[in-house]
């Protein structure tokens, strides 16, 4: 039974707000909600649990992304909102200007209070399953081949100057090579820190402080390579398709998009379904020694490839991902700042080293996807972009930076498939990687 939810017309349109927006909320409106939160703060009378930790993270987050996404240079070339969030936030709880109280109900709320796994498994679902499953299959047969040149060039090249250099071989693959490759924060550095900190039996914070400042820096690299790549392909004409990626047009390369109207029915499902694969995930991991995340992307990606599942639950998978996304990615992102980050850890990460293997890291994508590309039908330079630097960012927001720089954003669905699918396959990669290397 359904239940439809009817507003009835009193001759009065709801007004819409103009001029500048906070969360989509009016200034005004966004500052009566930050100074309740903040008056709550700091006089000590938060809730704890979701209700208290959840307004306070969307507050702080909206705040710090809105500084991120405004600030020169960083907004350009660093990743904007998100970094600022996740260092703003870390640097708030660390030197005490957030109440102590407040600090570890958030770093709770995102560690033992499942937000984290909540957000993973929301991404996780509802991206592979919202994706036209025509260009799944036929990604799999020819744009993966380019990704995974990429990746192998990458991984290969920051390996050999790792080892080379006196940073380790391993070290240099897992630390630095894979987060960047890594397809972003939420569904790529997030979940590997905790993959490598369960296999090693290491803190996932320290983890992870060693991993953002990779991603950030790549993300920057990545941005200035794909304009670099753009003013090669004006004097290398034979390189580019001028936004085109293939040599030879094809329908096989159109996706479709997902255009049904959001249900708050369908989104409910889509919750139910996201939470119900990261669960399986977990029974496979009790037989199979893989990590959960790996088993729950690759049922999702089976079923999506064999269509198994119903379009209205796929819809419904990717509403609530896109929900999930779009709401709250900011307040996520100060979780990881206070229960993930060591400032002082990230700090020490900034070494000439380190600045040398995450450059490698970044030509190696470039390199190894417009080579493998420009074979399987590609132009290298749009395949370099694609299945290369958008690779090599920080997720969506990296993808349009990416793509901006280059003036390339009509491949921006094989951007999402980098994004998506390449996280998910890095992810997979991961869990082999840790087996070879004990």
């Amino acid at each position: 039974m359904s239940t439809a939810v009817k507003f009835e017309n009193t001759g009065e349109e709801l007004k819409q707000d103009n001029g500048y927006k906070i969360m989509g909320m009016s200034v005004s409106m966004f500052l009566i909600t930050a100074i309740v939160i903040s008056i709550a703060t700091f006089m000590g009378v938060m809730p704890g649990g979701l209700v208290g930790a959840i307004p306070f993270m969307m507050v702080l987050g909206a705040i710090l992304n809105e500084i991120g996404n405004k600030t020169p240079i960083i907004k350009d070339y660093f990743g904007g909102g998100p970094i600022v969030i996740i260092f703003g936030s870390a640097a708030l709880f660390t030197y005490g200007i957030i109440p102590e109280s407040v600090s570890q109900m958030v770093a709770g709320f995102t560690k033992a209070g499942g937000f984290l796994s909540f957000y993973i498994a929301a991404l996780i679902t509802g991206s592979i399953l919202g994706m036209d499953r025509k260009l799944l299959i036929k990604a799999s047969l020819r744009y993966l081949p380019a990704i995974l040149g990429g990746v192998v060039v990458a991984l290969g090249l920051v390996g050999l100057v790792g080892g080379a250099i006196g940073y380790g071989v391993k070290e240099a693959i897992l630390y630095i090579g894979i987060p960047i490759m890594g397809g972003g924060m939420g569904a790529g550095a997030v979940p590997l820190s905790e993959m490598f900190g369960e296999f090693f039996n290491v803190d996932v914070t320290k983890m992870l402080s060693i991993m953002i400042p990779a991603l950030a820096m790549g993300n920057a690299l990545a941005i200035v390579s794909a304009g670099i790549l753009n003013r090669i392909g004006k004097n290398k004409k034979h390189l580019t398709g001028n936004g085109k990626l293939m040599r030879v047009e094809s329908d096989d390369f159109v996706a479709k998009e997902i255009t049904e109207a959001i249900s708050y029915e369908m989104m409910a499902i889509g919750m139910l379904l996201a939470t119900t694969f990261f669960v399986w995930g977990k029974i496979l991991a009790k037989f199979i020694p893989i990590h959960s995340y790996a088993l729950m992307i690759i049922t999702v990606a089976v079923i999506k490839a064999f269509g198994i599942m119903p379009r209205k639950y796929e819809v419904g998978a990717f509403q609530f991902f896109r929900f999930v996304m779009i709401s709250l990615t900011p307040a996520l992102l100060i979780g990881i700042g206070a229960a993930y980050t060591d400032l002082a850890a990230v700090i020490s990460a900034f070494t000439l080293q380190y600045i040398i293997l995450v450059a490698v890291t970044i030509f190696g994508a470039i390199i190894g996807s417009g080579l493998v590309g420009h074979y399987m039908g590609f132009y290298p330079i749009e395949s370099a972009l694609t299945a290369g630097l958008c690779m090599a960012n920080m997720g969506g927001t990296g993808d349009v930076a990416v793509l901006s720089a280059a003036h390339r954003m009509e491949l921006m669905p094989f951007a999402q498939i980098s994004s998506r699918l390449g996280g998910a396959f890095i992810i997979i990669l991961a869990t082999m990687l840790l087996k070879m290397f004990v």
